[in-house]
């Protein structure tokens, strides 16, 4: 009997792999036949999955975007507050440190290689940037994009200080003076939502 492939659970073991292959050797320097001897896999398999190198990359972004989200989502449940849900995220990071500065460093490899125009036009990046601000707005209980961007700018932004070897950065530290922060903010603009119906 011929033996039967699930394809999907195949990609995502090759995309799995690619991970520590382009945190290893850069986006920019690899080419598909070595990721095809890397992942002892005929050039003609690599091919089939993902057409060219971008559209590997593309796929481990969103297998990686969505065991991301639903991740970290999960190890922060429990979370009542804004402060405690900062907290938790500052818990998370530290307990994925090495994995949140390896993503970093292939991200800033890639964007390295790329048009800028292009990356920001990216249908896939932006779907990807969607999960993960709709994640935050989920974990935190809001709506507001705009603080989930600014959230996620204070990841990434901390994340990459640790990549430069900034010793003073805790990922603790900083997120829970950032959840002092948003309560701050969302009181102040629940305040004058109220004092502005009672006007009108």
């Amino acid at each position: 009997m011929p033996k039967i492939v699930n394809h999907d659970q195949y990609r995502k073991e090759l995309l799995s792999k690619c991970f520590d292959l382009f945190a290893e050797k850069g986006y920019g320097s690899i080419t598909m036949r070595q990721i095809s001897q890397s992942l002892k896999v005929s050039t003609g398999t690599l091919y089939h999955y993902f057409p060219s190198k971008q559209a590997l990359f593309e796929q481990l972004v969103e297998e990686i975007s969505q065991q991301d989200v639903s991740a970290a989502l999960a190890e922060m449940d429990g979370a009542k507050t804004i402060e405690e849900a900062m907290i938790a995220l500052g818990r998370y990071l530290v307990k994925h440190e090495d994995y949140c500065i390896k993503w970093t460093y292939i991200w800033v490899d890639f964007c390295q290689h790329q048009d800028t125009n292009e990356v920001g036009n990216n249908i896939v990046f932006k779907r990807v940037n969607r999960r993960y601000q709709q994640a935050v707005c989920d974990f935190l209980g809001i709506q507001d994009m705009v603080i989930a961007s600014f959230v996620l700018s204070l990841a990434n932004g901390l994340i990459l200080e640790k990549l430069w070897c900034n010793q003073t950065i805790d990922f603790q530290e900083q997120c829970a003076l950032l959840g002092k922060m948003l309560t701050l903010y969302l009181q102040h603009n629940q305040i004058n939502q109220v004092n502005n119906s009672h006007l009108n």
